[in-house]
């Protein structure tokens, strides 16, 4: 059976996350693209993503696979999905990759972007959705959050920026970065995190303590004290949902087999 290799874009606010639930819990983004799917295969069709992002999370470049019949092949598989998906998700590349193409268990690195709105008294109601508004804390203190971002990049143990829920046989990552970015205008600033993996919730608990940093209530000292000690009870609380996206999944190939280079050099940004 040949193998799908999908890139997907969603809007997470009104999914329960990425991962098919019992019926009842909410609608999915994997429930929704294997309805898709399975119809047009006429049978059956399982579904594997890259991540598995929690309810109210967007993705940007989410990757998926999925294997298809042989029937299938050369079917218009973007434009078909299209037709058939939620306004509120797009399939944004449809491939056939190489058989042993694995959308997670290949990815060699994940990027993800929070967005903060900063500006006080008033938040576009567009962007309400997709941020979270921190204008009404007051300014905040953007050299110690920047202070406070490299502590965590490089090797760490982040299980003080772990959420319960789901079993890994280590709670070490890589981060090859945290960086400030420019918004989409001058009220957004925007964080890019950037690693081989995370956590359950890792970035929303980074972000968390990032934006605790910048209020002033705590220091960027007590966060590399809490990072040291590993007690998610000392770290501050985890961000909102709706100012993360899954920005992009890094791969060693295009998925065909054919190599290409590793995560791409980080933004310029103002941290």
């Amino acid at each position: 059976m040949p193998r799908l290799r999908l890139t997907l874009a969603y809007d997470g606010t009104a999914f329960a996350g990425w991962q098919l639930q019992a019926p009842g819990f909410g609608r999915t983004v994997q429930g929704c693209l294997e309805e898709a799917l399975s119809r047009l295969c006429a049978g059956p069709v399982r579904v594997h993503g890259a991540g598995r992002t929690d309810s109210g999370v967007h993705a940007l470049a989410q990757v998926a696979h999925a294997d298809v019949p042989d029937s299938r092949c050369g079917f218009p598989w973007q434009k078909a999905l299209n037709a058939l998906l939620p306004k509120d998700m797009s399939v944004l590349d449809a491939c056939e990759a190489a058989p042993d193409f694995h959308s997670r268990f290949d990815a060699v690195g994940k990027e993800y972007r929070y967005t903060l709105w900063t500006g006080a008294g008033y938040i576009l109601p567009w962007r309400r959705p997709y941020v979270w508004d921190t204008g009404r804390f007051g300014p905040l203190d953007v050299p110690a959050m920047d202070a406070c971002a490299a502590l965590f990049a490089g090797s760490h143990d982040f299980a003080a920026f772990q959420n319960t829920g789901t079993v890994v046989h280590s709670t070490v990552r890589h981060v090859h970065g945290v960086a400030r970015l420019p918004g989409a205008c001058s009220h957004e600033m925007v964080w890019q995190f950037r690693a081989e993996g995370f956590l359950k919730q890792m970035v929303r608990n980074l972000m968390g303590a990032l934006v605790a940093v910048g209020r002033g209530k705590v220091s960027p000292e007590d966060i590399r004290l809490v990072l040291t000690k590993g007690q998610r009870s000392l770290a501050p609380g985890t961000a909102p949902a709706c100012g993360l996206c899954l920005h992009a999944v890094e791969y060693a190939s295009d998925g065909r087999g054919h190599k290409r280079h590793l995560f791409h050099q980080p933004e310029a940004g103002q941290g």
